[in-house]
């Protein structure tokens, strides 16, 4: 009989395969590549101008112990919060990250119920105001991505408040290695949240298999803000908090600023209802009036910074400060390479620089390894920087504040929802800050200080920080995992 001519041979065979693997190697490439680079949605990464403002505060959280080892908490941010809404009349958008009850139900402590707390609270005042024109944005992490309802969300929908889930596909991802094969395969496949098999990541359920892949991209809205109308002004929050039931021991810090700052604030909330796809609801303003005077006296400013530009103005800060000033910095998570060596610098010309870092020894009852504040801890030590831990029991050291006091009588202090990250500086994650510069008796910069002041030196009998020894972590294997999981995104920092 005659050959079959028309059957591949075992040799073409293996060549279509190579060029199939070649192909589908050369677009996951490609595509992690633009997702890294490609285009941000308009009105991110934004730097607003400075503006005057009034009622310009610094709240905190703060988690301490006393000399029985008792814990204690005195929490601000999110009571005045609940105030701000209680008031408006007109307009509430708040834009929170974690806003559900996942990890609450571990290691028996007790935490405040604050996304129960805030859910209620809008949709109370919706219901006492019925024309009030209520928008909450959020992240899908507290559906986790789709897989699981939230009662929460569903609750506020009913009563009318406007929810947005934002869309993450949007933004740049900060890890390509994954990411670009998921917008290949998996990211337009949806999800279900009634055909969960595989446990819930993040607290009680069960979840799809698209829920992990979507999780693994490392990227989000991690904004924690709120503008509200107050009297005849706009006030709003920009803050390190979020409503999630878990993180109501935190310490965190907020600042609070009315005028047309606040109105800065809101067109960066309508950029990312905009992306996301929803609608802007009618009477709400669109962008916020032009600056007509430059103010030239001490009196609080106010700057609102999105994702890259708070970085910028970080950097702007470091480096701006000249021996006799004071820079100190108190933060969550602390590696972003440009920023270490900034600090680093700053130090060695003299600026008397201290630091205060979380150990990152817990979250929501889990035990960590330390990884990045320990590694960049035992730079800044090695470099002669001061640096002292956060005194942490369960509880996380969540701030994210930087004040530098400066030896004209100026402050200039930097507050909100980033940490000190390639992920959350670097335009991947949505993020909000404020800047303030201030005359350095203004009440916002002695409430800076005393904080700062407080949290150093353990001041009225308060344990909330300890010495560099204590978590001095030295492993050359953890300093590698550190700067390779920054380098490459491959990491939840």
């Amino acid at each position: 009989m005659p050959a079959d001519t028309d059957r591949p041979t075992p040799p073409r065979r293996w060549r279509r395969l190579k060029l199939a693997t070649a192909a589908l190697a050369l677009a996951w490439i490609a595509m992690g590549a633009y997702q890294v680079h490609k285009s941000l949605p308009p009105g991110v990464s934004q730097a607003g101008p400075l503006r005057t403002a009034g009622n310009v505060a610094l709240l905190t959280d703060i988690t301490w112990t006393d000399s029985r080892q008792a814990r204690h908490s005195d929490q601000h941010v999110f009571d005045e919060t609940l105030r701000l809404i209680g008031q408006a009349q007109r307009v509430v958008v708040a834009d929170q990250f974690l806003f559900n009850d996942f990890g609450s139900q571990t290691n028996g402590a007790h935490y405040r119920k604050l996304s129960q707390e805030l859910a209620d609270a809008l949709i109370a005042r919706k219901r006492e105001v019925p024309t009030l024109q209520a928008v909450l944005i959020t992240d899908p992490i507290n559906t986790v991505y789709g897989g699981l309802p939230s009662p929460r969300l569903q609750a506020l929908r009913a009563a009318g408040v406007e929810v947005v889930v934002t869309d993450l596909r949007r933004l740049r991802t900060p890890n390509p290695t994954w990411s670009g094969l998921w917008h290949l395969c998996c990211s337009w496949l949806g999800n279900d949240d009634r055909s969960g098999w595989l446990p819930n990541p993040l607290g009680p359920g069960e979840v799809t298999l698209r829920s992990w892949l979507s999780l693994l991209n490392l990227n989000a809205n991690h904004r924690k803000t709120l503008v509200v109308d107050e009297g005849g002004d706009w006030t709003a929050l920009v803050a390190s908090a979020n409503p999630h039931d878990a993180s109501s021991l935190h310490g965190n810090v907020a600042l609070r600023f009315s005028g047309a700052a606040a109105l800065d604030l809101l067109a960066s909330e309508r950029a990312v209802v905009a992306m996301s796809g929803g609608a802007w609801p009618r009477g709400l303003p669109t962008a916020a009036p032009r600056e007509s005077i430059v103010d030239t006296t001490w009196a609080p400013r106010v700057q609102v910074l999105t994702e890259a530009k708070i970085r910028d103005g970080l950097l702007a800060a470091v480096e701006g400060a000249r021996s006799g000033d004071r820079l100190d910095i108190a933060v969550f998570y602390f590696s972003h390479r440009r920023l270490v060596d900034a600090v680093i610098a700053a130090h060695k010309r003299g600026v008397g620089v201290r630091v205060l870092l979380d150990p990152n020894e817990d979250a929501f009852g889990r035990k960590k390894n330390g990884v990045p504040n320990r590694q960049v801890g035992a730079e800044l030590d090695e470099a002669g920087v001061p640096l002292r831990w956060c005194d942490t029991h369960g509880e996380q050291c969540h701030a994210k504040l930087l004040l530098r006091s400066g030896r004209d009588g100026r402050i200039e202090l930097i507050a909100g929802s980033a940490n000190y990250t390639r992920r959350n500086l670097d335009d991947y994650n949505l993020e909000s800050s404020a800047r303030v510069v201030a005359g350095a008796d203004a009440p916002v910069a002695m409430q800076a200080a005393a904080y700062f002041e407080q949290s150093w030196s353990n001041g009225d009998g308060r344990a909330i920080s300890v010495d560099y020894p204590k978590y001095a972590d030295d492993s050359t294997w953890r300093k590698i995992w550190y700067r390779f999981s920054e380098a490459s995104g491959l990491s939840s920092f």
